[in-house]
């Protein structure tokens, strides 16, 4: 299983970063302008609900299919009911690991996205929850 490193976000000391009225073309490029008229704050953009929501570093490679690599910041709501197929922050006999949630009757499944690893049944056996639903990747391009 991956390793995960829990941090709880600053919300008391707001960062507004400059933003560009200008949308970005991801087709063909487009005129730009070279100012900005507006700022964003990350914090109130990432976060809906600041008392549970908490940053998690991902190490590992488990989930590498979907586009999340080791080192990636996720986002993770714990307010939010998990849905099946969700991408969640799953606790597991000790054990943090990040994996898509798919319910069953009898059972779930915690399902990596990378062919080496195997998906996780999840038993009445197995000391579990679903610590809380990611809600965004941050990653370094």
């Amino acid at each position: 299983m991956s390793e995960i490193d829990i941090f709880t976000p600053d919300n008391d000391n707001g960062m507004e970063l400059p933003l560009s009225n200008e949308h970005v073309a991801a087709g063909f490029p487009s005129p730009a302008e070279d100012f900005t008229q507006r700022g964003i704050d990350l914090n109130r953009e990432l976060i809906a609900n600041p008392a549970s929501t908490f940053y998690a570093r991902v190490s590992g490679l488990s989930m590498v299919d979907e586009g999340i690599n080791d080192g990636d910041l996720l986002v993770i709501d714990k307010s939010l009911v998990p849905r099946n197929g969700c991408l969640a922050v799953c606790y597991i006999d000790g054990e943090f690991t990040l994996k898509r949630f798919e319910k069953h009757k009898d059972h779930a499944l915690l399902l990596p996205a990378n062919k080496e690893f195997k998906p996780i049944r999840v038993t009445e056996e197995n000391d579990f929850c679903i610590w809380g639903v990611v809600t965004y990747v941050i990653k370094k391009v």
